[in-house]
């Protein structure tokens, strides 16, 4: 089959897989929904330079994936499918991106492999479908990374060396610089990694010459990595002001460094955290980790490849260590690990299919112990619905016991789907043992279908408990002139689910917040509502100055007499 063949088949498959049923659920509070928020100010501002919150200044994130969520707000309108499209889209491209990546460094059999376990595993196909920025800011650093190691076995070094910096300026420009902490501590260690081999190889008398990166080729990346944000932060003090850019970069960096020192917003979590996310979470591609062993391949890689897989090796393990120790432990804080993952792990497929490799006893054991724990939260969860009134006197936490108040239909039936999954991944264990590479596809094909069904039927119902309650109140204002604002919690659901316009009102805001003050006693120019959550309820209830006009799910509504 011709390549541009094998590009239209995957490109299709991608489509197929990414884009349809993307707005099947609303954002989730909070990463979503604030992205989602600063797209859909920049069209009502027309400010497209900043990002703002709640036609704030907003600093936590520069604006790269907002301006294509901008982008896609003006194709299919403010709402949840075009928030997440710019995600389905990198997914397609990254797709199309491994298989060239995978070609290049091997053949296009492991380039398959590679694409085929980054989409059959649950948080790489997952995050796909979501608004949030990793994924596209993933893709930015793994090709600055990619070029890097063209830069070493190509002969245009120049041209490697510029696209590498640039891509990892746009990947800084689209979250910040932990881009730059990742590939100079990765850099760092290729080329302790280095020196090492060198002395091995000089002691044992053998070894071949290698490419020692040069000055030339350091200055090319970091002028060109300095470029996509200079650009843009000298176009924001442009329009802006000195001042604005003096602001924007004291506040960014605070906030990078808070992070990495502190537990923001209570995502705190043990130092093995991640290792269990990816664990469980890179699934089935993660167990392949452990197939992992010192003896060479029959095939003798060349030194391209081999240098890929130590970049891979490195970008996995600095990634993976540098977010253990960080404070805040959130999810997708690892997602970069994926294509690291996905690549080692598809390398230990390609052997186990074509160079009679055999599966270990401890990777068949990881394959069948992991997703009996997918297996088992898909048959828990109709369970946990359908008997919740016998596991509520057991749960303290009052708004958890609200959230499972909300009537949300369970059939036991469901349960069926977990029964499925573990059944289809066993019949794929089985067919290994026969012959791989049948069981593997067998094993793709389950995950791609469950991984589909997980997000069309489990997750609509998930977000029923947790947020959807509070959505509804906050549509119900689209359109209105009247304030909206959460007690006691933080949502940027109520600025975008109300469709928030920009008004000129300069009591509503003090010292760059939301004057909840002004709004709960000061004289208000427009019908003002308040949400809480219930174990907050009470203190709200006694105000004089608030009616409660209703309870949903965990969920107080108040209105300002």
């Amino acid at each position: 089959m011709p390549l541009y063949q094998k590009n239209i088949i995957i490109a299709l498959a991608g489509c197929l897989l990414f884009l349809p049923f993307l707005g099947g659920v609303h954002l989730f509070d909070w990463d979503e929904i604030n992205f989602a928020e600063c797209a859909r100010e920049m069209i009502v501002s027309k400010d497209y330079i900043r990002a703002q919150i709640d036609f704030m200044p907003f600093w936590e994130k520069p604006p790269v994936f907002i301006w294509m969520q901008v982008i896609a707000m003006k194709l299919f309108g403010v709402g949840d499918y075009a928030a997440r499209f710019p995600n389905a889209v990198m997914g397609v491209v990254t797709l199309l991106t491994l298989f060239y990546a995978g070609r290049k460094v091997m053949n296009e059999k492991l380039a398959t492999w590679w694409v085929v376990l980054y989409a059959a595993s649950w948080l790489p196909h997952f995050y796909f479908k979501s608004g949030i920025i990793d994924p596209t800011f993933n893709y930015f650093i793994f090709l600055a990374f990619f070029q890097v190691h063209l830069l070493k076995y190509s002969g245009r070094k120049t041209l490697h060396a510029v696209l590498a910096g640039l891509f990892l300026g746009i990947a800084v420009l689209t979250k910040g610089p932990v881009a730059v902490l990742v590939a100079g501590l990765s850099f760092a260690v290729y080329l302790l990694l280095g020196r090492f081999s060198a002395l091995r190889d000089r002691l044992m008398g053998g070894g071949l010459p290698t490419y020692r990166f040069t000055i030339k080729d350091l200055v090319l990346i970091a002028i060109s990595a300095l470029i996509p944000f200079a650009l843009w932060l000298g176009a924001a003090v442009a329009f802006y002001g000195i001042d604005y850019g003096k602001w924007f970069m004291t506040e960014f960096l605070t906030y990078q460094v808070r992070l990495f020192r502190t537990e923001d917003a209570d995502h705190g979590g043990p130092f093995l955290y991640h290792f269990v996310v990816l664990l469980i979470g890179c699934f089935p591609a993660a167990a392949f980790l452990f197939q992992y062993s010192r003896r060479k391949s029959l095939n003798n890689d060349a030194a391209y490849t081999k240098d890929f897989t130590r970049w891979m090796w490195i970008m996995f393990w600095v990634v993976l260590i540098l977010f253990s120790i960080v404070k805040t432990k959130i999810v997708h804080y690892s997602s970069l690990c994926y294509f690291p993952l996905t690549y080692l792990a598809a390398l230990q497929v390609y052997r186990l299919c074509y160079e009679r490799a055999e599966m270990k006893k401890r990777t068949r054991i990881l394959l069948i112990v992991t997703a009996c724990i997918w297996a088992l939260v898909l048959i828990v969860l109709p369970v946990i619905g359908i008997n919740k009134q016998a596991i509520i006197p057991y749960i303290e936490d009052p708004f958890a016991v609200g959230n499972l108040s909300a009537n949300i239909s369970w059939s036991y039936v469901e349960c069926l789907w977990g029964v499925v999954y573990i059944g289809g991944i066993v019949t794929a264990l089985v067919l290994m043992k026969q012959q791989f590479i049948k069981g593997m596809i067998a094993m793709c094909i389950v995950q791609v279908v469950m991984i589909q069904v997980t997000i069309l039927h489990f997750t609509p119902k998930i977000e029923g408990y947790s947020q959807r309650a509070a959505i509804e109140f906050f549509k119900g204002f689209e359109g209105k002139e009247v304030y909206i604002l959460p007690l006691g919690y933080k949502s940027y659901a109520n600025i975008f689910y109300a469709r928030k316009p920009q008004f000129a009102n300069k009591a509503y805001y003090q010292d760059g917040k939301v004057n909840e003050g002004w709004l709960l006693e000061g004289n208000v120019d427009r019908p003002t509502y308040f949400i809480s959550k219930v174990q907050n309820a009470d203190q709200y209830k006694k105000m004089p100055q608030l009616e409660c006009i209703g309870e949903k799910n965990g969920f107080v509504f108040f209105k300002r007499r």
